[in-house]
Order: C-alpha cells, then sequence, then structure tokens
C-alpha cells in the first residue's frame, strides 16, 4: 500500500471519527478541531518517524507529551478521552506502514466500529449519569437516595443505580454526588 493512500485512509477515517460519529452526537466544536488537528499532526510526526532513524522511544515519549498537554488544559469527560485518543490511534496507524499492507486500514475501521457500538445511543439507552449539588448535606445514603429519585421524577419514573457522594457541605448545608440512574420504560 503506498504512503498517499494509507494518509487517504487515515484521513477517512478521521473524518468518519468526528462528524459521522463524534460531532452528530455531541456537537462540541471545539473538540471537531482538537480531533482534526491531533489526528493530523500524530500521522505527520510518525510518518516523518519512519523515515527518519528516530528511537521508538522518542516517538512514545512525544505522543505522551501531546496527550498530557492536551489533557491538562480543559477538563474532558471519559468520552472525550475515548475519541481522542483513538484520534491520536488513528494518526499512529495512518503514519506507520506494517506488513501486510491491510493491516493499518483493518485497524482503523476497529477503532471506528468500536466507538460507534461503544458511543450509540441504543446501547445503553435510558442509562443517565449526572453530577448534582444538592442544597442539603445528606450523610445517610438511603435518604439520599430517596431524594434523587425524587428530584429525577419519582421512583416510578428513575431507578438510582449507584451513588457517590463526592462532597458534603455541613457548613453550607450542600452535598455534591455522582448519581447514575435508570429510566424505567
Amino acid at each position: 500500500m503506498s504512503r498517499a493512500v494509507l494518509i487517504s485512509t487515515d484521513l477517512v477515517a478521521v473524518l468518519v471519527l468526528v462528524f459521522g460519529l463524534y460531532f452528530p452526537r455531541n456537537r462540541r466544536r471545539d473538540m471537531v478541531v482538537a480531533l482534526l488537528g491531533v489526528n493530523v499532526a500524530v500521522m505527520a510526526i510518525a510518518t516523518t518517524f519512519t523515515y527518519a532513524e528516530v528511537n521508538l522511544g522518542l516517538g512514545l515519549g512525544l505522543f505522551g507529551v501531546l496527550s498530557i498537554i492536551r489533557l491538562r488544559s480543559a477538563e474532558l469527560g471519559q468520552q472525550e478521552i475515548a475519541y481522542y485518543f483513538c484520534s491520536l490511534a488513528l494518526g499512529l496507524l495512518g503514519g506507520v506502514q506494517f506488513e501486510p499492507t491491510y493491516v493499518s486500514p483493518l485497524l482503523m475501521a476497529a477503532v471506528i466500529a468500536t466507538l460507534w457500538l461503544g458511543d450509540h445511543q441504543a446501547l445503553l439507552r435510558g442509562h443517565v449519569h449526572q453530577n448534582m449539588i444538592l442544597d442539603r448535606a445528606y450523610t445517610d445514603n438511603s435518604e439520599l437516595i430517596l431524594v434523587l429519585e425524587n428530584l429525577l421524577g419519582g421512583s416510578d419514573v428513575v431507578s438510582v443505580r449507584r451513588v457517590r457522594i463526592r462532597r458534603v457541605d455541613l457548613v453550607n448545608d450542600s452535598t455534591n454526588v455522582d448519581v447514575h440512574y435508570r429510566m424505567r420504560s
């Protein structure tokens, strides 16, 4: 497979990732620029490394530095992190030639298919995660679950699956909680 075909395959893959999966589902324009930019940059660096005699450790180190810089600059959810790393992976796969030649496009397709399935709306329909700040300090978990179910629509509408208290502020009388719940059919 020629270098041009491999680069073209990467560009098609990242366009599908960004405009076929990520943007229609999340609508974050700032992440579109980040996903496209990091993919093309990593692909360019990986392509350059295949032509120059460069230590693999240097390449992996650069990969790590790029990841740390981006991940420290803004708070990203787990979903955005997954898309971000998949964009990085597509760039690496597009910049390095493997034998046999079909390996890179096959791996790119696997990355995209995995994200398509893992982020599909129908897969975990009704399962919701939310961070809430309540205007009362709750220390009793059972009471907290009842309050959350009532706030979210009532126990006939939602079922709280898991609660993680992040912070209880007894001075300001508030509770910061992560709640995972399922919408009842």
